[in-house]
């Protein structure tokens, strides 16, 4: 089994404290995060933002796995995801997460790429996470 870290600091009150996050690899390291960062546009980051990089990443590589699966190599991915944050029952909640991909992959089918990104959404271990909606906008380009 594979363990990951992450940790995160704050100090204060909800809407006038502050934290920073932090990761086991030091790519984020007391990265600065707040009330401000996460529901309005300070600087920083936030929880949501770094839920849509790791749906995104994770995602992509399942997506590959998926293409060479089926004999597609691929010459680039570019994923975006859309994290949505809404209120709930008192409190918040992510709802849904949207996937957008642009692909370019010599040489495939739209049926056997469509196919594969739907395996990769479905199989991604951070959407085996989220009970949310997940949805998929894929694009094969030349």
């Amino acid at each position: 089994m594979i363990k990951r870290k992450g940790s995160a600091v704050w100090s204060g009150g909800l809407k006038d404290g502050k934290g920073t996050v932090s990761t086991q690899s030091g790519v984020l390291n007391q990265a600065q995060y707040g009330f401000n960062t996460r529901f309005e546009n300070g600087a920083g980051t936030n929880p949501e933002e770094l839920l849509a990089a790791a749906h995104a990443g994770c995602f992509t590589m399942a997506l590959s796995a998926q293409l060479g699966e089926a004999g597609m190599t691929a010459q680039k991915l570019e994923t975006t995801a859309t994290v949505s944050l809404d209120k709930a029952d008192g409190g918040f909640a992510i709802p849904a997460v949207h996937l957008e991909l642009v692909a370019t992959i010599p040489g495939a089918s739209e049926e056997a790429f469509q196919e594969a990104a739907r395996k990769a959404k479905e199989g991604c271990p951070v959407s085996k996470l989220f009970n949310a909606d997940i949805t998929l906008d894929a694009k094969l380009q030349a």
